[in-house]
């Protein structure tokens, strides 16, 4: 089973190895799609999860009583077609390429199957075309 998660990191644990625990104590798989972690600051961690359904949820358990903030993203991003002018920008900031632009028509194709949801488009689209929604 999978699980898209994020964490968030008090001062004091930003410096735990936590892939690291999660892979040792608990089985589980950690692929990190977003991090903003830094010493002494409160740190923002995208996770997706796999492993033994009983073990996410005892790893997220295990977290929670380590004081990380953990909430499951249950969001995907969302295009608007009539805002949406084709410039390209957000394909070359998509680590994916779930976003990219047909060769002939140069309009603005999105593979939803492989967006990671990293949020990395959202800031980049100049006319604010691309939102997340739960």
């Amino acid at each position: 089973m999978k699980k898209r998660v994020t964490l968030t990191f008090p001062r004091r644990t930003v410096q735990m190895p936590l892939t690291y625990r999660l892979a040792k104590d608990f089985n589980i798989a950690a692929n990190i799609i977003r991090a903003q972690v830094a010493p002494n600051q409160v740190g923002k961690l995208v996770l997706e999860l796999a492993g033994d359904i009983d073990q996410l949820e005892a790893a997220l358990d295990w977290m929670r009583t380590q004081e990380i903030g953990v909430s499951l993203a249950s969001r995907e991003i969302m295009i608007d077609d009539q805002a949406c002018v084709h410039c390209g920008l957000c394909t070359g900031v998509c680590p994916t390429q779930a976003l990219s632009l047909h060769p002939e028509t140069w309009q603005l194709q999105f593979t939803r199957s492989r967006c990671i949801v990293c949020e990395q488009c959202v800031p980049t689209c100049p006319v604010q075309a691309i939102s997340t929604a739960f």
